[in-house]
């Protein structure tokens, strides 16, 4: 999604206190993205299927425009872009972020965020191209077509077995798209669909202990009828990338609002993830934290890249977390730019990172690249190289 805060709001962190840490080749890290994603810009001239991940065959898996996943990759064209300022960039990340505008009428779908504020959010934030623009405006008020007054929240998914009102976790990160059109479009009633959401979410999603449930299904008048974790290794598991959706979207919630209780909901979040005991050393978790056979099941490098850019935001608001929270950012970092985690130039199908899991309990890209780690990780190196630049921050 659009980052306002990539450089902007860094600019505004003068008095954090002086982290002592081995710092990234952001440099070096860019390089090699522009090299992986030229190959892969190669390999789909025509901008009908968007590059995803991999099939369990070894071939590339690409997707249609109406997949959730499909503005990643335009919005990494935009991250490349804002780094290198190489007009190539523009004009590739230009025609693939055009490739998705049809989408913006898309009601059937939550995930207009992902979809539209990746690609045309960081486009319209970088160019401000008038292009942009509407297409923007009419897909947050396609997003807001899905929300329930009576019940409080934005429908995810259209149905969950018996259940017709499902929400999950994921859906915090859409809200950055109402917040933008409601500050674009004069539009207030966007601005409290995205705080009602937030505000149920908080109330219905999270257990005492901070960890976040992925699904609740909702009754009509906003009775929850069950609390569950699809994606997860059981109902009552800490999914780790829902984890790191919640952390994200409460970090945003903060940015835009100001209202403490959501920064004290990302903390509080924050808190949980870092402090667990299943946390491996190299703060890239196991695809749930309370799987079964830790420590043989497989790591997501897309929730360490989710939650590392999430993190580089958290860490400039102050408080007693603040070294801790950037320091934690950066050795996720540095574990996603080892060898460990990254490809090797020409593998992986030209994505960046190995080792994410999508849906383990549905046997659904285990082990494998995704674009949207690919994505966060740009993020997460941009919010680095900005907040290193700042006196705070230098070593």
């Amino acid at each position: 999604m659009i980052r306002k805060t990539t450089l902007l709001w860094f600019l505004l962190v003068l008095a954090a206190p002086v982290y002592a840490q081995k710092q990234l080749d952001v440099q070096k890290e860019f390089a090699f993205a522009a090299q992986q994603y030229k190959r892969l810009l190669d390999t789909h001239p025509d901008k009908s299927r968007f590059p995803h991940s991999t099939n369990p065959d070894g071939s590339l898996r690409d997707k249609p425009s109406e997949w959730w996943c499909s503005g990643f990759f335009g919005g990494s064209l935009w991250y490349l872009y804002e780094f290198t300022k190489d007009e190539k960039w523009k004009t590739a990340a230009d025609n693939w972020t055009m490739a998705m505008a049809k989408e913006q009428t898309n009601t059937g779908t939550h995930d207009l965020g992902f979809m539209l504020y990746c690609p045309f959010g960081n486009g319209y934030r970088l160019t401000q191209n008038p292009a942009y623009r509407p297409v923007l405006l009419t897909g947050a008020q396609s997003l807001s077509t899905r929300f329930d007054p009576t019940i409080g929240v934005i429908k995810s998914w259209n149905s969950l077995g018996e259940y017709t009102y499902p929400v999950i976790i994921d859906n915090m990160m859409n809200l950055e798209l109402l917040f933008w059109a409601a500050r674009q479009s004069g539009d207030k009633r966007l601005y409290n669909v995205a705080i009602s959401h937030a505000d149920s979410t908080l109330k219905n999603h999270f257990r005492p202990d901070q960890s976040s449930y992925h699904v609740v299904c909702y009754a009509p008048g906003g009775k929850v009828l069950k609390r569950q974790t699809h994606q997860g290794a059981a109902d009552e598991s800490a999914w780790a990338r829902g984890q790191a959706w919640g952390l994200y979207g409460y970090t945003v919630m903060y940015r835009e609002t100001k209202d403490p209780k959501y920064l004290a909901q990302a903390q509080r979040i924050a808190d949980f993830y870092l402090n667990h005991p299943n946390l491996p050393a190299d703060k890239v978790p196991y695809w749930d934290f309370n799987a079964p056979n830790i420590p043989n099941e497989e790591r997501d490098a897309s929730a360490a890249a989710i939650t590392a850019a999430a993190l580089l935001e958290l860490c400039t608001y102050g408080g007693a977390s603040s070294q801790p929270y950037y320091r934690a950012a950066v050795q996720m970092l540095q574990s996603l730019a080892s060898p460990a985690y990254k490809a090797k130039l020409g593998e992986n199908n030209n994505f960046l990172l190995k080792h994410s899991v999508g849906a383990k309990p549905l046997k659904s890209e285990i082990n494998v690249p995704l674009v949207y780690a690919d994505y966060y990780y740009l993020e997460a190196l941009l919010r680095y190289d900005a907040l290193r630049k700042q006196p705070a921050y230098r070593l």
